[in-house]
């Protein structure tokens, strides 16, 4: 290639990426721990020592700071116990059915714990720039008053000393799991909370999830020697510890090994230990070294874990091609907590599965290496962008790569469907944007961050087009990676990406419970009645299959839209003539599309992504 096509691809580039700038306000914190910590594995204790390194770019000067101390939610009486006493629904791991099948009486677990049992995170000192601070512990918030605010444009150094108590295995974090693993530690750590544009992120623990400020982690941790840790980052001396090298020399003090993780640009970081943990490795096309660190109990969980091996490193192929690049060197799926949850560069998950459920846990866990980890999207205010995405991203990849089904669905994500027409018509929905600690039901709240969410992408695709949804997708990795985006700039990629505005979309199918409700009313010689039975309004694809045997696709777009969906490969739609009609309004609950030819079928939405709620009168003649 030549200077001057070489000069001209480069000014291309840059006028496509002002095209799709970030907000110009965008700001962000920043951390960077440096851990020590010394574990006694007898008593489930350990001491820890941190040196922060903060730094504040928001614009104001800030006179406190604050922390979160999970680890304080696994104690009787705390606002996580007293949650699990009042939801109708609660999670079955964290109560026990003191009653009969028949009339259960839910307990609480954390209700029943002993001094013994419970979590816990004293802090022992807190030291800003040297001196030492005044601080309060309230629940799962550390809050930290400063003698000098920190200034804009400054960075700060905060040095703490803790004693914890891991607590019995309940929600993600834990020792002793139900399936043998010693330690799961999960938000173990005096967590910096997230500050930003919105204000300090304070939510106290009460099971759900997450947010905090990007950062990089130096971690040191202290145990016995027999122990095998699977961890967040990358082990800085495999060859002094057990599991990971042959004829490892594993260096000793007071019969306890030294393990050393470093991770960069990650906003959480998650380890688990265990003397019986079992160590395997591949890498991806990319590069990315994947470890599986489980328990091997008999030989068909071993094989199944070295088949999902093989499959995970295939997926962050398949999803840094559609969603952009993996950056992280590795990657590391631990056996370990009490189902699936996405960390920093780790899953920790449930090991004892049979291959699909093992093979689609890893893939949803994975999957949050983007949406939550790579994207650091506020899981405690837009769960559905988190999970929803991340459920999208899951089913698509494990279509592709574990069913591999001769033909393709129309829709990739077609239970996600169901379970949100299960969700609309039980009574129980309530608004997408809800704070993910106050659903009435864990499951409202499931349905809409799971599978709600991942209705609003597909959908999304069916209003814009499937090509320009994963045009979206791609353009939104190169502007919002490591940072925190939000709905509204996931929008704005998309609105920038196709030409359409879907200011409509978002705030009634996120904001409200609205449904949506088409219908073919009438047919007759020269025109077909659409309805629009419901209070969401939608453009409209319409499939006519004639009496002669041809078919005509007509696109009726809607006018909030202001713009067109361009023509979309399907195969049900090869060879078919496309005629776009004018735009429809939401004030007019009927359109009249006009015909030529005598009608033998109609139905509306053949690809089946608009979340109808009612599909059974979207179709004529069939």
């Amino acid at each position: 290639m030549n200077l001057k096509n070489t000069l001209g691809l480069l000014v291309l580039a840059l006028c496509s990426l002002t095209s799709f700038a970030q907000r110009k306000t965008y700001w962000d914190q920043k951390v960077d721990y440096t851990m020590d910590i010394d574990v006694n594995e007898k008593t489930f204790q350990y001491d820890g020592k941190m040196n922060l390194k903060y730094s504040n770019n928001s614009g104001q000067e800030l006179s406190k700071v604050y922390f979160h101390l999970y680890f304080n939610a696994f104690q009787p009486g705390s606002m996580m116990d007293e949650r699990l006493k009042t939801i109708p629904d609660p999670d079955a791991r964290m109560v026990t059915n003191v009653g009969t099948k028949e009339q259960p009486v839910r307990q609480s677990r954390i209700s029943a714990l002993s001094p013994d049992q419970i979590g816990f995170q004293k802090i022992k000192s807190v030291k800003y720039n040297g001196a030492d601070v005044t601080f309060k512990e309230d629940g799962t918030i550390l809050e930290v008053t400063l003698p000098t605010a920190i200034k804009d444009g400054s960075t700060v150094e905060f040095d703490l000393t803790w004693q914890a108590q891991v607590p019995e295995q309940i929600r993600r974090s834990g020792r002793n799991s139900k399936e043998g693993v010693a330690f799961s530690m999960t938000q173990w750590y005096p967590k910096m909370a997230q500050f930003d544009e919105f204000g300090w992120h304070l939510d106290e623990y009460i099971g759900r999830e997450f947010i905090a400020p990007f950062g990089n982690f130096d971690v040191t941790i202290h145990i016995n020697k027999d122990y095998v840790i699977g961890s967040s980052g990358k082990l800085q001396n495999p060859a002094e510890v057990k599991g990971y090298v042959k004829n490892a020399k594993i260096k000793t003090k007071n019969n306890k090994a030294s393990w050393h993780y470093k991770a960069e640009n990650i906003h959480d970081f998650a380890w688990a230990a265990d003397p019986k943990f079992e160590v395997d490795s591949a890498k991806t096309k990319l590069g990315t070294t994947i470890y599986t660190i489980y328990l091997p109990t008999d030989q068909e969980v071993k094989d199944n874990w070295k088949t999902a091996l093989g499959l995970a490193t295939e997926f962050f192929d398949f999803t840094s091609e559609n969603f952009g690049a993996y950056p992280w060197k590795t990657y590391s799926i631990v056996q370990g907590g009490d189902g699936g949850m996405e960390y920093g560069t780790a899953t920790l998950i449930t090991g004892g599965r049979n291959l699909k459920g093992l093979v689609g846990v890893i893939f949803h866990e994975a999957a949050h290496s983007w949406y939550q980890q790579l994207f650091g999207v506020n899981e405690t205010v837009d769960e559905w962008m988190d999970e929803g995405f991340t459920s999208y991203i899951e089913e698509l990849a494990y279509t592709e790569l574990f069913e591999k089904p001769k033909a393709r669905a129309l829709n990739p994500i077609g239970s996600a469907y169901n379970s949100y027409y299960r969700l609309a018509k039980s009574g129980k929905e309530e608004p997408m944007s809800l704070l993910a600690d106050y659903y009435n039901t864990n499951f409202a709240y499931s349905i809409e961050a799971y599978s709600k969410g991942g209705v609003l992408a597909e959908q999304m695709g069916y209003i814009i087009g499937k090509q320009n949804l994963q045009k979206t997708f791609l353009n939104f990795y190169d502007i919002w990676k490591f940072k925190h985006p939000t709905p509204n700039d996931f929008k704005r990629v998309a609105e920038e990406t196709s030409g359409i505005n879907l200011k409509w979309y978002f705030n009634l199918f996120i904001n409200t419970t609205r449904t949506i409700d088409y219908a073919i009313a009438n047919v007759s010689e020269n025109s077909i009645e659409i309805q629009n039975k419901s209070n969401l309004a939608m453009p409209i694809d319409l499939l006519v299959e004639y009496e002669d045997g041809s078919k005509e696709l007509f696109y009726i777009p809607l006018r909030e839209m202001r713009g067109e969906k361009p023509a979309e490969q399907y195969d049900i739609y090869q060879g078919v003539k496309r005629t776009v009609l004018t735009d429809w309004f939401w004030t007019k609950p009927t359109y009249s599309v006009p015909v030529t030819k005598k009608v033998k079928k109609a139905w509306i939405d053949p690809t089946q992504r608009l979340a109808d709620i009612n599909y059974d009168d979207n179709a004529y003649g069939l």
